[in-house]
This record gives structure tokens, sequence and C-alpha cells, in this order.
């Protein structure tokens, strides 16, 4: 190769690597560029729980004030927050306990065992996809009212179990088990609840995972369904809680402050259920890419 060549190569490569470096350099810049504008409220209402009523009345800022713990130890006492995060770690975590195991279950049985009306069954499951908690509670607050489970956990809990996307979640993974691994299960002797708890289990943790952050989050949000079955304020959820930190009118003015405060504290434990599990999503995104 000649030296002209040889320069040549160079300069080639050298324009290649900078136009390899401007485009992650861009790339990188749209991305923060997003995630600050999806991320903006977060910051704001944070510096908003810093400050004080008067600075939150006065000119917006973003300034980190020196209020902040006393607006974050009067949110706590004011709001009662322990009670109120203590009953939706409940209602969260149960629903979404009760919501995967009657998933899995429901996807067994429909990809594992042949009955009659097989497909029925799944598709009346499907159905109810139409029907959420907000469309059919008039229905279910009627017949958690004549169980005598109004003002209660059970109430709180039990109607959100049922959860068509789950069992259509875990039909479509079971689905790409391979037969084979299901006749050497047989061959081993191993019965089916054997084969689910030692076969099926350990393949799904994955999707349990995934799934389990976005039950979680939705059982943590839950507002209406809460709202309407208690009557007390040891029965309330934090979502429903903070709504009391806000005047419901007249001429008080309201402590945006202290309500900032509190959304603050309610938002620690669904952030940290999300990033304890991300890692599942990238793993599970991954394995659907195979």
């Amino acid at each position: 190769m000649s030296q002209k060549t040889a320069k040549q190569t160079n300069v080639l490569g050298g324009l290649q690597l900078n136009k390899v470096n401007w485009e992650k350099l861009y790339i990188h810049l749209l991305l923060i560029t997003i995630v600050l504008i999806i991320g903006f409220p977060l910051i704001y209402a944070f510096a908003i729980s810093t400050q004080s009523l008067q600075e939150v009345v006065g000119r917006p800022t973003l300034r980190i004030s020196n209020n902040l713990l006393g607006n974050y130890r009067e949110a706590w006492v004011r709001s009662d927050l322990g009670r109120l995060l203590f009953n939706s770690i409940f209602v969260a975590l149960t629903s979404t306990i009760g919501k995967i195991t009657m998933a899995i279950l429901s996807a067994f049985a429909i990809v594992f065992f042949n009955f009659r009306f097989k497909s029925l069954a799944f598709w009346t499951i499907f159905i109810t996809l139409m029907l959420p908690v907000p469309v059919r509670i008039v229905s279910t607050y009627q017949v958690i009212s004549d169980l005598g489970w109004l003002n209660s956990y059970v109430g709180l809990t039990v109607p959100l179990m049922a959860s068509a996307t789950g069992t259509f979640f875990f039909r479509q993974f079971y689905r790409t088990i391979p037969g084979e691994l299901v006749e050497a299960s047989q061959i081993d002797g191993a019965g089916p609840m054997r084969f689910l708890w030692s076969v099926l289990l350990p393949n799904s943790w994955a999707n349990i995972a995934a799934l389990f952050v976005v039950l979680f989050i939705f059982g943590w949000n839950q507002y209406l369904w809460p709202l309407m079955i208690t009557h007390t304020k040891e029965m309330r959820v934090v979502v429903v809680g903070l709504r009391s930190l806000i005047p419901g009118g007249g001429e008080m003015l309201p402590e945006w402050n202290i309500v900032m405060a509190a959304a603050m504290i309610a938002l620690v434990l669904p952030v940290i259920v999300i990033l304890s599990l991300q890692k599942y999503f990238v793993e599970l995104m991954i394995e659907t890419e195979k």
C-alpha cells in the first residue's frame, strides 16, 4: 500500500469516527432532553416540597429551599402517613400476589390441560379486559356490601385480584414451553403441580417480576374503589389520604408545599420497586427478541 493510499484511509477512518461520535452525542442529548421534559413535574414538585407557603404562592421557582425537614415532618403527622402507607402497601402487595397467583394457575390450566370448552373459558376471561373496575364498580360494590366487606382489607383487595391481563400474559409464555419438556417431566413421574412448581415457575421469574411491577403500581394508584368502600380514616390508602390535605372549599389556601411533601413520600416505595426489578424488564425483552 502506498503512502498516499494510507493517508486517505486514515482520513476516511477519522471522518467515520467523528461521524459516529457526533451521532452518539446527538442521541445522548436527545435522551437527556426527553428525560428532563418528562421529569420536570417531579422536579418541580420536589422543589415545592422544600419551600415555605410564602415562597410557593409567590413567583414559581425551582429553587431548593431550607424547609424540607419541616414540611416532610408536618406532612407525615398531619395526614397520618404511616397508617396510609401501611394500607397502600397491604392493598398493593395482596392484590398483586393474588393476581399473579390466579393468572399463573388459570394460564397453566388453559395451556396444559385438555377439557371441553377450553377456548371458550379463555375467551370469557379475555373479554373481561373490556370490563375494568370503574365499569363494573356499582355491581361490585353491591356484592361487597352484601358480603359485609365494606371498610375492610378483604373488600379492598379481593375485587382487584382477577386479572385477565396476567392470564393472557402467562398463557402466551407457557405456549412457548417445548412439548419435549412436558413429556420428559411426565416420564420422570412429575405430576401437574410438581411440573408447575419445579419446571414452570423457575422459568417464569422474569415474567413474574415484570408483571409484579405493573400490577403493584396499578394497586398502589387505586383511588376510586378505596374511596367508595372505605369510610374511616384508618382504612384510607395513601392516594385517597393525600386528598385530605387539600381544603374542599372556602377561603383557606391549600398548603401545596405540605401536599407535595406528602406526595414525594408516597412516591418512594413505587420508585424502589421499579428500580429493584427493572433488570427483569430488560431480561424479558431480550428473551422475547430471541
